[in-house]
């Protein structure tokens, strides 16, 4: 199969730009995964678990929040057409996502707890307090960090030590994450545009984000019960994934910016050869 940048609208070496994402169903079988999935290591293995307990609910919001200006962007066919697809995208996210939950709870980690109490928290306590422009714009900051973090994720390096599974649906995630990464954006230029509301979705996001992701990890490795000498064995290994820090940081002066569109990212070329290489860059 051959497929050029052309071929999909590229411009300027953006392969994504005014394109509408691709809804893809992929699938995913998380029997037999096992415990220590990242290279035979916990840490690892945790702080991502500890991103995919955030993900399903998470990705509900976005959709509620972006839909919810469904009215206000009517006299714009494409961008309606864009924010359908990201909310069915997003949708499958949740889905795939909330599959792992069923491979953890099957190797034993209790986390119906911390899913209750995070989502009292997040979605039916912090959430109403917000009105809809800075609901949005919360939104907003949490896609350039997830596309940031697809970035990483799509390169040479991180993944390779992954058990090839959780492997395919990170990187799937990653991709349509940086497909989809200016989608609520053009939304909240459109209906809001201040960039006020803007940075302020960004401190909120990013005290949830780092909050809510530490908290989950920690409960997970919590119950692995590591003994000390394994903790310095783990990191003496290296590729804890402490620099997922490091990318939020750069993702976050990167956003405060005035003039910021992600679409200024160019990260897009990184989806586009995924999707090439899986063969599912229109289907």
């Amino acid at each position: 199969m051959t497929t050029t940048t052309t071929e999909i609208g590229a411009t300027r070496g953006r392969t994504t730009k005014g394109r509408i994402p691709v809804v893809r169903k992929m699938g995913f079988d998380f029997t037999g995964l096992p415990r220590r999935w990242f290279g035979g290591r916990a840490i690892p293995s945790h702080v991502v678990n500890g991103l995919h307990l955030l993900f399903p609910a998470g990705e509900r919001f976005f959709i509620r929040s972006v839909m919810h200006y469904m009215d206000r962007i009517a006299d714009d066919p494409e961008l309606v057409a864009r924010v359908r697809a990201f909310a069915a995208q997003e949708g499958r996210h949740g889905s795939e996502h909330e599959a792992a939950f069923d491979a953890l709870e099957a190797q034993g980690f209790e986390i119906r707890k911390f899913l209750a109490w995070y989502n009292e928290l997040a979605w039916e306590k912090l959430e109403p307090k917000f009105p809809p422009s800075v609901r949005l714009a919360v939104t907003v900051a949490l896609e350039h960090f997830t596309a940031s973090l697809a970035e990483r994720a799509l390169g040479p390096d991180l993944l390779e030590s992954a058990h090839p599974i959780m492997r395919d649906l990170l990187k799937w995630h990653a991709a349509e994450e940086i497909e989809h990464k200016s989608v609520a954006f053009d939304v909240f230029e459109k209906v809001d545009g201040r960039y006020s509301v803007r940075v302020a979705g960004l401190v909120i996001a990013t005290a949830a984000l780092l909050g809510f992701w530490t908290v989950g990890t920690r409960m997970l490795l919590k119950q692995e019960r590591l003994s000390r000498a394994e903790i310095r064995a783990e990191r003496a290994a290296g590729k804890n994934l402490g620099s997922h820090w490091g990318v939020i940081r750069k993702a976050f002066v990167e956003y405060l910016r005035p003039g910021f569109h992600p679409d200024d990212v160019p990260n897009d070329r990184l989806a586009l050869d995924y999707f090439v290489e899986i063969g599912r860059v229109n289907a």
